[in-house]
């Protein structure tokens, strides 16, 4: 059993729980490149046929060799226009739509979350030196990205996935009059 096991374990005996001991110090990370695309102001849909290139640090090409055999890729990157008070919401109606149960944001994919970190999986189209080009990446230009990861679906594909109504039958589009 390692230290950190033997310690929480002890302090539980103790009557202190985990969530009094989850570190509250920022974590800090340096973005791998940036995100070039037509895309100027964030939206909820129509990503799918949006290309665009993942242009890494000049210092990591070599840590893409290989990229190019996989045909998509897992890419996390950072919401840099997420405002503090966007932030700072704990509940929403997903995809912004009222007639959606109220869910905790936590619960649903919207990017107004305590950290605002963003996570794609989408088709590689090809790599040239340190530029990756994607389709359907969810972010617009000038986004952080923050890592890229081969997509393998023994890894990121469970079995026997669970989902809530809402997400398996979404709501009709609304008429106009």
């Amino acid at each position: 059993m390692s230290i950190r096991n033997r310690l929480l374990r002890f302090l539980g005996t103790i009557g202190i729980l985990p969530e009094q001991i989850i570190p509250n110090e920022p974590v800090s990370l340096k973005p791998i490149g940036m995100v070039r695309n037509g895309v100027r102001e964030p939206r909820r849909q129509e990503w799918t046929n949006v290309s665009s290139d993942i242009i890494l640090r000049k210092e990591l090409t070599d840590a893409l060799n290989g990229i190019e055999s996989y045909s998509h890729v897992v890419v996390v990157f950072y919401l840099h226009r997420v405002s503090d008070e966007e932030r700072g919401r704990t509940e929403c109606h997903p995809r912004g739509d009222e007639r959606y149960p109220l869910q905790g944001v936590l619960a649903t994919r919207t990017q107004h979350r305590p950290n605002p970190v963003g996570v794609s999986v989408v088709p590689l189209v090809k790599r040239r030196r340190n530029v990756l080009r994607v389709r359907g990446l969810d972010a617009i230009n000038g986004t952080p990205i923050l890592d890229v990861k081969p997509y393998i679906p023994q890894y990121d594909a469970p079995a026997d996935v669970r989902l809530p109504d809402w997400v398996t039958r979404p709501l009709p589009a609304e008429k106009n009059p």
